[in-house]
């Protein structure tokens, strides 16, 4: 059945102000609760220590203008910018795989960025650093704001610190580190990845930090049957460069870099394989996220770009290497996936510049050294050499319905496919529902679909790898704006699906994303389904594999639930309490046709009206409205 875009979901805002009871999920505390809580008061600063041997600051207290109370916390004689309080999260008994919410009010002498950041050692004994979040001060106080973070077993000598850019002065007040709240996740809604399994694969973009929670691998567990990593098997972070640099010393070959598996990495590929998730590999070659010493002699930044000759052995050797650590460490995993090149092409259809990363983020090794995009065919030849059997190979790009690149995108796979080393095309649709603080679309979903069509008619097989659509939290309607935009953009991926075999969104709740601050993807940080979740389910038969699934519109399955029934009547109808459309479950949509009816824009059943009556007072109402919100939220367990 066509995907038919009802939209359901838009009527959510008008269902809630109907009633005073939120959609949200109660939150289970963490036993642990706070870790390290300080206003300073008592003068202790001991928990805080400097960063370095050569770090000549001195912590202390300070009653000079504190943000609250009569004391702060004063860092002073800083040499270096990233002098600073540090603490260590393993002297608190922090673990693995616990997210934490770090916080704290922080003032510099002067106008200065401050950074919460991370430091930790990895399994080699290389030390790395994160920036968690920044503000700027001015000279006054600014808040850093609950930031939420957490580390995974291959990391040791953990520590979270404040630094500011340059050595000057830095007071800190009300430091708060705690475990954040663990949400449950929705158990009583659609599977994604059972309303879809007739068409194509659902999946999703994680990164170590954000599987930590158990409620993330729970929702990765119901609804996706597709892993991205989303950073672990970049070049950046699968290449060693001083395991290159010895193996150079050893040998003298200067075309064997090292590949490494690194403990994150593993972390994700041990939740797949433990939970049979195939993977989609992302990603083998880059222009981003590949570190310049890779195209350099000797393997430093500062050495002399090798010739293309060189070059192409260390491609080859690259792609051989990562392809046979991943077969000999994770033999059972079904890699039935890999983004073999990714952004080539700029939004003209042009190679890009050549250069680092390092100095250019846009700018492009790969091209440096072959002078043009001529090395994408080398590298899906090799890939297609090295690639396990059934791996599909893509090519993938952002801004792919804009025509110049999508006529260089199209004309290069359609070749490269005829030569026998390409399969499909990954089409990575970061989308935008709103274009700044317009509801103007970018792009809109009739450009989408129309590029989408295109593609479709190669012939290739087509992947969406890694969608998301952002709205402007100041548009007052941009959720609403949002699921129709997602119903529609999700209606032409579906007419197109006998050329589509994977979706993949980019992320899993929208605090985790990239885009974070544009909340762009299906579920709220408390793993609460988003109206865009149900505007792309509605319409859809479908048959769930879960015993606990919200049904099939098309087919009575029998669900879990613990709601009484009722007397049926002279309807002959299975009657269930909450049951407005009589499909056999109360779920969200049921609270919205009962809304629809209170506000009188829509009948329902005899029996659907029977069902809703829920607060003992005849006729249906707003506290009928609330006694289902209620259920819905899990803040009563029986209607």
């Amino acid at each position: 059945m066509k995907h038919q875009g009802k939209f359901a979901a838009a009527c959510l805002s008008g269902l809630l102000a109907v009633s005073s009871v939120p959609f949200t999920a109660a939150p289970i505390s963490a036993d642990e609760g706070d870790i390290l809580v300080t206003d300073f008061e008592d003068g202790d600063v001991s928990a805080f220590s400097k960063r370095g041997d050569t770090d000549t600051s001195v912590i202390g207290t300070s009653s000079e203008d504190p943000y609250s109370g009569k004391v702060c916390m004063s860092v002073t004689e800083r040499s270096k910018g990233w002098n600073g309080p540090s603490v260590s999260l393993e002297a608190l008994g922090c673990e693995p795989g616990v997210q934490y919410l770090a916080s704290a009010m922080v003032k510099a002498q002067w106008y200065n960025t401050i950074n919460l950041s991370m430091q930790y050692t990895d399994e080699k004994g290389e030390q790395h650093y994160n920036n968690l979040t920044k503000v700027v001060s001015q000279g006054e106080w600014v808040e850093i704001p609950a930031t939420k973070f957490s580390f995974s077993s291959d990391m040791k000598d953990v520590q979270i610190y404040i630094e500011a850019s340059d050595a000057v002065d830095l007071y800190v007040d009300d430091f708060s580190l705690k475990c954040a709240p663990v949400y449950p996740i929705e158990t009583d809604i659609p599977s994604l990845k059972d309303v879809y399994a007739d068409s194509f694969k659902i999946g999703g973009a994680v990164t170590v930090g954000e599987l930590a929670p158990k409620s993330t691998k729970d929702l990765i567990l119901k609804h996706y049957n597709s892993i991205t990593l989303g950073n672990e098997l970049k070049p950046e972070n699968m290449l060693d460069q001083k395991a290159s640099q010895a193996m150079l010393e050893e040998t003298g070959d200067n075309t064997q870099p090292v590949v490494k598996l690194n403990g994150s990495a593993r972390v994700i590929l041990n939740f797949c394989r433990d939970n049979n998730i195939p993977v989609r590999g992302h990603v083998l070659i880059w222009h981003s996220q590949t570190p310049g010493w890779f195209f350099k002699d000797n393997y430093t930044l500062e050495g002399e770009w090798v010739d293309k000759e060189t070059m192409t052995k260390r491609m080859e050797h690259y792609i051989k290497s990562v392809f046979e650590v991943l077969a000999k460490e994770y033999p059972d995993v079904d890699f039935y996936a890999w983004d073999v090149v990714n952004e080539a092409w700029t939004d003209g259809g042009q190679p890009r510049q050549g250069g680092t990363y390092d100095e250019n983020r846009e700018s492009s090794g790969w091209v440096q050294i072959w002078g043009d995009n001529s090395f994408i065919e080398d590298a899906f030849t090799f890939a297609r050499k090295y690639a396990p059997k059934g791996c599909k190979l893509y090519y993938n790009d952002f801004n792919e319905y804009m025509q110049g690149k999508r006529e260089a995108i199209i004309k290069m796979a359609t070749e490269l496919h005829e030569k026998g080393v390409l399969d499909g095309i990954g089409l990575q649709s970061h989308l935008n529902v709103t274009n700044n603080a317009t509801t103007d679309p970018f792009p809109t979903a009739n450009i989408y679909a129309s590029s989408l069509k295109k593609y479709c008619e190669t012939g290739l097989d087509i992947q969406i790898t890694e969608l998301d659509a952002t709205y402007n939290t100041s548009v007052a309607n941009g959720e609403e704006l949002q699921a129709k935009y997602y119903s529609d953009i999700m209606d032409a991926i579906y007419e197109n699906r006998d050329s589509i075999s994977a979706v993949v969104f980019w992320g899993t709740t929208d605090d985790q994303s990239w885009r974070a601050d544009r909340l762009p993807l299906l579920f709220n940080e408390d793993y609460t389904a988003k109206p865009c979740f149900y505007s792309i389910i509605d319409g859809i038969d479908y048959t769930t594999t879960e015993s606990t699934a919200t049904t099939s519109k098309s087919t009575e399955t029998t669900t879990s639930t613990t709601s009484s029934t009722l007397d049926s009547g002279t309807t002959g109808k299975t009657a269930l309490r909450g049951d407005a459309d009589e499909n056999g479950a109360v779920e969200l949509r049921d609270a919205i046709s009962l809304a629809k009816a209170i506000a009188g824009t829509e009948d329902l059943s005899v029996q659907g009206a029977k069902n809703c009556d829920l607060d003992g007072e005849a006729g249906l109402s707003g506290g009928d409205l609330t006694v289902m919100l209620q259920y819905l939220a899990g803040s009563i367990d029986t209607l």
